[in-house]
């Protein structure tokens, strides 16, 4: 005869295994997508995002470009963002993140570390920066992701503290409504979300039924350009 387990030792095992399941779950199930890449209507090049789980309960959230065509091509420029994150409730909640721009010109890098034991961040942006954390803090490579949580979620309005270079700048975004939006993965009935705190226009298609990334993302301002969704797989 087997020995019986004591009831308190068999909750815990179930409460630990409910705990890690919960950790791991993610409001934006996991995937890869390709887009064309846009500068002022016109395409230079093409970009890559994927969305998968780590070890311990950890997210990688990552996003490779490289220029196809004009001045982008000619400089072989690209990029690579990966941010290291954990999901609380339906917001990404940072552990690192890391930029990287190779060019025939230069080489660029960025990167954001956060001590939640602590309480800090530290930003490395042409100069070292350190500063307080809050709750609710994302970067910005991962406001897509957070859109997207809060939209399925039910939310319309989003307020998000994002840690920028020196400081966490407070952004406002709000969902504006259903939107038929064609690219070249085909034709979406998605909703528009776009930036209203008067920062650099930002605007994001989500059609969460369909595909678990965006439809599209369009970015003025300084840096301006346009992702196209081209096709998606989940992973």
């Amino acid at each position: 005869m087997q020995p019986r387990r004591p009831f308190g030792l068999i909750l815990a095992v179930a409460l630990a295994v409910f705990c890690t399941a919960a950790i791991a779950a993610s409001p934006v199930p996991a995937f890869t997508a390709h887009y064309r890449v846009l500068q002022n209507g016109s395409p230079i090049g093409e970009a890559t995002l994927t969305l998968a789980p780590g070890a311990n309960g950890t997210w990688t959230f990552a996003t490779a470009s490289r220029g196809t065509a004009g001045i982008a091509s000619l400089l072989a420029a690209s990029t690579r963002e990966v941010s290291i994150f954990k999901w609380v409730g339906d917001l990404p909640q940072g552990i690192g993140y890391d930029y990287t721009m190779k060019s025939a010109l230069k080489t660029k890098r960025r990167s954001v570390r956060f001590d939640w034991a602590n309480h800090s961040i530290d930003v490395d942006d042409n100069g070292n920066f350190h500063f307080a954390t809050q709750s609710g803090v994302v970067e910005r490579h991962t406001i897509p992701l957070a859109l997207a949580a809060g939209l399925a979620d039910g939310k319309n309005s989003f307020t998000l503290p994002v840690a920028v270079r020196d400081r966490i700048e407070t952004q406002h975004y709000a969902a504006r409504g259903k939107q038929q939006v064609s690219v070249p993965a085909g034709t979406f009935d998605a909703t528009r979300v776009s930036r209203t705190d008067g920062g650099d226009a930002f605007e994001a298609w989500f059609a969460p039924a369909k595909v678990s990334a965006p439809v599209k993302i369009d970015q003025r301002g300084k840096n301006a350009f346009s992702l196209e969704l081209e096709s998606w797989s989940s992973r």
